[in-house]
């Protein structure tokens, strides 16, 4: 009843909230993507997606889809593996940032190595300024970091600059984008007259950048009430009320709200990046992750 090839377009869409995105990660045309989504419509008599010509975004029946949608594709991979009997093999250095301390990343990962299991997987849990560092040292072989979102102009310049590094760089391939939010614990009320309490992460962290930049261009004062280099360090303070913390909007913790009264923080996204020459473990992780890049968007 549904096609593979629809529903992996659908899980692509889903993920990028962009049918022009979608089709760059798919290699295929626009009206390609919209064709496999209004079939997949047909068959499920649902509307799956709004979509005008400024956003798009999942129905609920769209959220429903998702888990079944990945369940058929996964079934198809394990059958597709065990036929044509290829068994990885190779020592794999895989990075992720801290966002991803409280998602479904291990489900990912327990599913490559179960698929996998000569690949020798070494997993670095770092700050995303850090991962994309360690890549450029050649001591990481693929990331899942952020990057700056659409319509940030150092964002637009680290494309630029990733597209001169020459054929074979992977760097920027898209699993999913968000918009970043300002949270922190239940009642917590920012004073307009006062400095703004923030929890950062150190320097190079991304989220911290661009607290500190949208505070500076509105002219409101700041002040750091806490660092760590640690997620769970600044969930921690963020619950203690010490302050607020620039963070993904569809990864809040539990225990934290949005906050009010601040300056938008702009688009995030998270993609992949490749180091060196892909390899065939590296290509297979990579294609879990952005298959599996609806799980990682949502708190586990």
């Amino acid at each position: 009843m549904y096609d593979p090839v629809q529903l992996r377009t659908f899980l692509t869409v889903a993920q990028t909230l962009s049918f022009t995105q979608a089709a760059g990660r798919l290699g295929v045309r626009q009206s390609t993507v919209s064709q496999h989504v209004r079939r997949l419509e047909e068959a499920t008599g649902r509307p799956l997606f709004f979509r005008d010509t400024h956003s798009v975004e999942l129905t609920e029946d769209g959220e429903a889809l998702l888990g079944f949608a990945r369940t058929i594709l996964e079934a198809h991979e394990r059958a597709a593996a065990f036929f044509t009997g290829t068994r990885l093999r190779g020592r794999l250095r895989f990075g992720a940032s801290e966002d991803f301390v409280l998602t479904r990343l291990p489900e990912v990962l327990e599913g490559f190595r179960h698929e996998h299991p000569e690949v020798d997987l070494e997993l670095s849990v770092e700050l995303s300024g850090v991962l994309h560092e360690r890549l450029d040292a050649g001591r990481l072989d693929l990331v899942l970091a952020k990057r700056r979102g659409p319509g940030d102009e150092r964002g637009r310049l680290d494309l630029v600059l990733a597209k001169r590094r020459g054929p074979g760089d992977e760097r920027g391939r898209l699993v999913w984008r968000d918009r970043m939010v300002w949270i922190g614990a239940e009642g917590l009320r920012v004073d307009p007259e006062r400095p703004v309490p923030l929890i950062v992460f150190p320097p190079p962290g991304i989220t911290r950048a661009r607290a500190l930049e949208v505070l500076e261009r509105e002219g409101r004062a700041w002040r750091i009430a806490c660092t760590s280099g640690s997620l769970s360090g600044l969930i921690a303070a963020a619950r203690a009320g010490l302050g607020v913390m620039a963070h993904t909007r569809g990864l809040i913790p539990p225990g934290l709200v949005r906050v009010g009264g601040l300056p938008e923080l702009g688009p995030v996204e998270f993609a992949l990046l490749q180091g060196g020459r892909p390899t065939p473990a590296s290509e297979a992780l990579a294609a879990a992750v952005l298959s599996g890049g609806d799980r990682l968007s949502r708190p586990a």
